[in-house]
C-alpha cells in the first residue's frame, strides 16, 4: 500500500511538472487515414467528415479527446459512405493496433502513438427499385431516384421530402412517411428503396392563438399577421404570414406554428408566439464627397404608438455641408404607418415634410402633406399610391415664385436582388408616375420615372453591376413645373466625377439665360466589382448622364464621369470610398471624392 501511494505520488510529480515546463505527457506521432479504392471526392469528403482528423489539427490530442472523437468517427465516416451509395464498406479506427470500438471512454489508453483510420468503400451501389406512395398530382421526384441511378442516400430524403412537399401544398398538412423498406442486395450490388406516405386528409386554416403580446393588442396582432381562417392550408399562405411579422417591424422574434393534431372539420389551427421589439429605436448615418459636400442623416423611431403596431418615424437630413456648389440644404420629415389596414398586406400612412434647400440653381422652402397606401402584392413586388399637397417658394436668378400642386404620386417596386445591402446576383425595378394639378400660375402635367438595376457574378470574387435611370416631365411648361420634378444630373447619385447638380438647362428669361432643372433625364452606369480579400474589394466604374430641355429628349447635353473606389466589408454592408474623374462633357473638372456607406446601387 505503501508503496503504491509513492508511485502514485510520483506519477502525480511528473505530470506536474510535465505541464508546467508547456510538454504534453502523452502526444500523437502518427494519424494515418487510408481510403483503399476510392476516387479523390469520396477521400476528401470523409477526412472532411472525420472528428479524428479534426481535433489533430487543431492540436487536441490527449488520449481521451481521440478516443472520443475516434468512437463518434465510425457513424460520421459511416454516413458518407452512404450518402455516396457505397452499402458494403468496412471502417476501422485503431489506437495503437487497438479498435477504438472495442475500448472503453473511461477505459482510454495513457498514450497514443499511432492512429489509423481505414476506409474500404466498396462497390457503390445502384437503385433496383425507387419508389414512392401515393404521390399526389404532378409530382416531379428528383431526377436521381429512379432504377439505374446512383444510390446515393440523400436521393432517398429527398424524394420524401418532395412527395411530402406537395401534398402540403395541397392542403394535405400532416401529409408523413408510413413505412419506409430499403435494403441492399450485396451480391447484384443493388439497393431497393420503396417509401410509403400516409398523406392524411386535406385541411384548412382554423384559428390562430397568439402570445407574448405586451403593448400591441393580440386582436391587431392577429389582423398583422392575416392568418386566412377558412381557407385549404398552404405552406405558401404561412410564408406570406411570416413575411408580414417581419415587415412590420414591430418583433424581435417571431414564431409561426401548426397544431400537432388536425381540428374539427378538418380544421389546421396555428399558434403564434412574439417578442416585441424595443418600443424605440433611433439611427444616424453620415456621407462625404469632395464637391458635393457631407450629409448627416438621423431618425427616431416609435414601433408601436397606440398599441396597433402603428410606426412614428421623424427624420433630419442636413446635405450639402461645406459644398462648393450651392449651400445646405435643411430637411425634416415625419411619417406614420399603420400595418394591416383594409388587408393584412396593406398599410396606410401619413406624411409631412418641410425643407428649406440652397441649390446650385435656385434657394427654396417647401412643404407638403400627404397620406396613402403601400401594399405588398408578394415578397419581392411593393406599390404605393399617395394623395400629396405641397407647396414651395422659389428664388432664383431672375424672381422669386410660388408654387401649389395637388398631386397623386404611384410607384412599383420589383426587387429580385439576393441581397439590399451587396446584392452579387438579380435586378432591381422602380417604376413611378406623379400627376400633378397646380393651382394658380403652377402648370399641371405628369412626372415619369423609372429605375433598373441588374446585377451578375462573374465566378467567384467578381460582380457586374450596371444602372439606368430615366426622367420626364409631360404637360407641363418648364417655367410653371415645379422645381421638385425637374432633373439634374451630376453628383454621387447619378454621375460620379462631376459636380453635385452640374448639368441642367438654360432658359431666356427676359434678357438672360437663367440655369434650372430639365424636363427630361438619364444615366447610365457600370461597376466592375471584384473582392480582394474577404472584407476588401476594388471597383472600376463609369457613369453618364443626360439632362434635356423638353420632356421629349431634345434640346440637351451629355457628362460623363469614371473612376476607382475601394470597399471594406462591415458585415452589415461595405464602407465606400470612390475617387473619380470627368471623362466628357464642360460641368467639371478634378478629382472628385464620395465617402459613404452600401454600394453606389
Amino acid at each position: 500500500m505503501l508503496k503504491a501511494a509513492k508511485r502514485w505520488k510520483t506519477g502525480c510529480w511528473l505530470a506536474g511538472a510535465l505541464a508546467l515546463a508547456g510538454l504534453p505527457a502523452a502526444g500523437l506521432e502518427q494519424l494515418v487515414f487510408e481510403v483503399p479504392g476510392a476516387d479523390a471526392a469520396l477521400s476528401r469528403a470523409l477526412e472532411a467528415a472525420s472528428l479524428t482528423r479534426q481535433a489533430e489539427r487543431e492540436g487536441r490530442t490527449a488520449p481521451q479527446d481521440l478516443l472520443a472523437a475516434a468512437r463518434a468517427d465510425y457513424a460520421r465516416l459511416l454516413a458518407v459512405l452512404y450518402a455516396q451509395g457505397h452499402y458494403a464498406g468496412t471502417i476501422g479506427i485503431t489506437l495503437d493496433g487497438r479498435e477504438a470500438a472495442a475500448i472503453a471512454l473511461l477505459d482510454a489508453p495513457g498514450r497514443v502513438d499511432t492512429l489509423r483510420i481505414t476506409v474500404r468503400p466498396g462497390a457503390r451501389f445502384a437503385f433496383s427499385t425507387a419508389s414512392v406512395a401515393p404521390l399526389a398530382p404532378g409530382t416531379v421526384l428528383p431526377e436521381g431516384f429512379a432504377p439505374g441511378a446512383p444510390a446515393f442516400s440523400g436521393v432517398i430524403g429527398a424524394a420524401a421530402a418532395v412527395a411530402i412537399g406537395e401534398w402540403r401544398d395541397a392542403g394535405h398538412a400532416k401529409a408523413e412517411v408510413a413505412a419506409r423498406s430499403i435494403v441492399a442486395d450485396h451480391r447484384s450490388t443493388t439497393l431497393a428503396a420503396a417509401i410509403t406516405l400516409r398523406p392524411g386528409p386535406q385541411l384548412r386554416f382554423g384559428a390562430l392563438a397568439t402570445s407574448g403580446t405586451q403593448r400591441l393588442r393580440p386582436e391587431r396582432l392577429a389582423e398583422i399577421a392575416g392568418l386566412p381562417t377558412g381557407e385549404v392550408f398552404s405552406p405558401a399562405a404561412v410564408a406570406r404570414m411570416q413575411a408580414r411579422l417581419r415587415r412590420s417591424g414591430i418583433f424581435s422574434s417571431a414564431v409561426l406554428s401548426e397544431a400537432a393534431l388536425p381540428g374539427p372539420g378538418d380544421s389546421m389551427d396555428m399558434t403564434l408566439a412574439v417578442i416585441e421589439a424595443p418600443l424605440r429605436r433611433f439611427g444616424i448615418g453620415a456621407e462625404l464627397s469632395s464637391r458635393d459636400g457631407g450629409r448627416v442623416s438621423a431618425f427616431w423611431l416609435h414601433r408601436n404608438l397606440w398599441g396597433g403596431g402603428e410606426r412614428l418615424r421623424v427624420e433630419g437630413e442636413v446635405t450639402g455641408i461645406g459644398t462648393s456648389a450651392g449651400g445646405a440644404d435643411l430637411r425634416a420629415s415625419l411619417r406614420l404607418d399603420r400595418p394591416a389596414t383594409f388587408t393584412a398586406d396593406t398599410q396606410a400612412f401619413a406624411e409631412a415634410s418641410i425643407g428649406r434647400l440652397d441649390e446650385v440653381d435656385h434657394r427654396a422652402l417647401a412643404l407638403s402633406l400627404g397620406f396613402g397606401l403601400a401594399h405588398d402584392f408578394s415578397d419581392a413586388l411593393t406599390g404605393s399610391v399617395a394623395l400629396r399637397l405641397s407647396g414651395s417658394r422659389v428664388t432664383d436668378a431672375f424672381a422669386t415664385e410660388t408654387f401649389r400642386q395637388l398631386s397623386l404620386p404611384v410607384a412599383l417596386t420589383f426587387d429580385r436582388r439576393d441581397s439590399a445591402a451587396d446584392p452579387t446576383r438579380g435586378y432591381w425595378l422602380d417604376l413611378g408616375a406623379t400627376p400633378f394639378a397646380g393651382f394658380g400660375a403652377t402648370g399641371s402635367g405628369v412626372q415619369l420615372r423609372g429605375e433598373a438595376r441588374g446585377y451578375r457574378a462573374l465566378g467567384g470574387r467578381v460582380v457586374l453591376a450596371g444602372r439606368a435611370q430615366i426622367g420626364s416631365v409631360l404637360g407641363s411648361a418648364l417655367l410653371e413645373t415645379p422645381r421638385e420634378y425637374l432633373f439634374h444630373s451630376g453628383g454621387g447619385g447619378s454621375v460620379r466625377g462631376q459636380p453635385y447638380q452640374s448639368l441642367g438647362v438654360e432658359v431666356l428669361r427676359g434678357f438672360d439665360l437663367v440655369p434650372m432643372g430639365g424636363a427630361s433625364f438619364a444615366a447610365f452606369s457600370g461597376e466592375l466589382r471584384g473582392r480582394i480579400t474577404e472584407n476588401i474589394g476594388l471597383v472600376a466604374f463609369y457613369d453618364a448622364g443626360f439632362v434635356g430641355l423638353t420632356g421629349g429628349f431634345a434640346d440637351g447635353g451629355w457628362h460623363a464621369g469614371a473612376g476607382l473606389g475601394l470597399r471594406y466589408d462591415t458585415g452589415i454592408g461595405p464602407i465606400r470610398l470612390d475617387l473619380a474623374m470627368p471623362v466628357a462633357g464642360n460641368t467639371g473638372d478634378g478629382l472628385q471624392i464620395y465617402l459613404g456607406i452600401g454600394q453606389a446601387f
